[in-house]
């Protein structure tokens, strides 16, 4: 055991690179100003509401705004300016991505961790919890379940910080997670596209991700509050290094990824300050980059098991305020997906769908080998946190579809180079949205035909017939194109885009 500790010890030693932190700093400060974002919050008490409608039109131009701009949203306390605001965010979302929702699953690989987070159930001293890491046949057997029998097509992979789970590690997972192909009612299912949640890497570990062919890298900073991140996250350990991890989108951009997610835990400190300083990270990547956040995410704090922490705190963000939050997001940084997930119950997804987000997960379980293994759902010792929506990915996407959404499982975007500043552009502008239409109404097909219950396929067909009347009057001269590639898929061909 101590051989095993001074080794870990040995490994956390040689993770922060100061030198690849203060690179990126203007004039030796960072770019979170908690000052500048207390002001902003301070001085647009009781908004003007003229100012609020000319605010609101420079969202509907697809244009990320100031803080100060954000503020005056976040301040907006009138019931009808507020129900302003949720109509127009709609009126973003759909601008930009039309009525499509992307969904997902969360793929859980380790849960050894370093780390002694206070909200966290996988935290280093929470003994309760069972410890385990996926081999390379274990990860082909939870694919085979998520590609193969439910019908995912996009994987969001998390990793514990530990070095049993460090680049290495990531990058074979990732690799095996590709190879797999499983056998559906007609045809076959793979995972496209392989997201990833993980520790703030170095640039030149980055560098080894990107080659694995990872899609979006997601680093949340949970709290961008300096003192309460330091109060969460205790001394001694890696992620107790408040820079480190804020700075962990430059060293992506860097290392050659073009599509980085960002993200808050919700619960920890005032609700407001977060969206801000989200806004905040998200200028100083347009800025230095030229890209923005491709997703931003804003989970809740939620209970886990043995974690006190998680009942505690001060800072529980209302149902209310919540949507209040994703409501602005949205209007703040419009190009951007959004991403709800299954911590947060099914009345509250319907809800807050509509106010902007563009991906969701369904059939989700956050255990370590939880869908291949089937365990009982919500079993504390084996997930990180307990979720609010356990409901199948037929059930979801069955709702959406009898609530007017298309389910997109299209991937065709990042192997066809349209990342980083290029999909950027083609969101401001609404191109993208058009692209997607035609590969949503083709993947949507796809899994209908060979995972769908006779309800939900019912419902899917009558979604896309719908699509594919909006195409034939928007786009006349690709229709016959869409029609071919179509009738290709009923037929059991796979995997085919614009």
């Amino acid at each position: 055991m101590l051989e095993q500790n001074l080794e870990v010890n040995k490994w956390m030693n040689n993770k922060i690179r100061v030198d690849q932190i203060e690179k990126y700093f203007d004039q030796g400060k960072c770019f979170i100003d908690q000052q500048s974002i207390a002001d902003a919050l301070g001085e647009t008490r009781n908004p003007d509401l003229g100012k609020v409608e000319d605010i609101l039109q420079k969202s509907l131009a697809i244009k990320t705004l100031t803080l100060k701009e954000t503020a005056i949203l976040l301040n907006v306390t009138d019931e009808d300016t507020l129900q302003r605001m949720k109509e127009v965010a709609s009126q973003v979302k759909r601008k930009v991505y039309d009525n499509r929702i992307v969904t997902f699953a969360p793929l859980y690989m380790s849960n050894l961790c370093v780390n002694n987070c206070l909200y966290c159930g996988f935290r280093r001293d929470n003994s309760d919890v069972q410890r385990r890491v996926l081999s390379l046949d274990e990860v082909k057997k939870e694919v085979e379940v998520l590609a193969g029998q439910i019908g995912h097509k996009r994987l969001i992979v998390v990793y514990g910080e530990h070095p049993q789970s460090d680049v290495e590690y990531m990058s074979s997972t990732i690799k095996e997670i590709y190879k797999v192909r499983a056998k559906t009612k007609k045809g076959y299912g793979q995972i496209r596209r392989v997201n990833v949640n993980a520790a703030p890497l170095s640039i030149e570990d980055l560098k080894i991700l990107q080659k694995s062919g990872i899609g979006t890298y997601q680093v949340f900073q949970e709290t961008y509050h300096s003192k309460t991140y330091q109060t969460v996250h205790p001394k001694g350990t890696l992620k107790s290094d408040y820079l480190w991890r804020l700075y962990s989108m430059h060293r992506a951009f860097e290392a050659g990824i073009d599509d980085v997610g960002i993200g808050v835990l919700f619960g920890l400190y005032d609700w407001r300050f977060e969206v801000l300083s989200l806004v905040s990270h998200s200028r100083e990547l347009e800025s230095k980059f030229g890209v923005g956040p491709h997703t931003i995410s804003f989970p809740r704090l939620e209970p886990a098991a043995s974690t006190p922490f998680t009942q505690e705190s001060n800072y529980k963000v209302s149902d209310q305020d919540f949507k209040k939050l994703i409501t602005v997001i949205r209007l703040a940084v419009p190009h951007a997906g959004m991403i709800i997930t299954a911590r947060e119950n099914a009345q509250i997804r319907r809800e807050a769908i509509p106010l902007g987000c563009t991906q969701t997960d369904a059939s989700t379980r956050i255990g370590i080998g939880a869908y291949s293994d089937r365990y009982a759902d919500q079993e504390g010792q084996r997930q990180q946190f307990y979720l609010g929506d356990t409901r199948s990915l037929d059930e979801v996407i069955r709702e959406l579809a009898n609530s007017g959404y298309i389910t997109s499982f299209c991937t065709a975007g990042y192997r066809c180079g349209r990342t980083g500043k290029c999909i950027m552009e083609l969101l401001k502008n609404g191109e993208e949205g058009k692209l997607c239409k035609l590969n949503a109404v083709l993947t949507f097909r796809e899994w209908l035909d060979d995972f769908a219950s006779d309800e939900t396929k019912t419902a899917g067909e009558a979604i896309i017939n719908k699509e594919l009347a909006e195409i034939k009057l928007s786009m006349p001269k690709i229709y016959p194109k869409v029609i071919e590639h179509y009738r290709s898929i009923e037929q059991g061909k796979r995997d085919i885009y614009f």
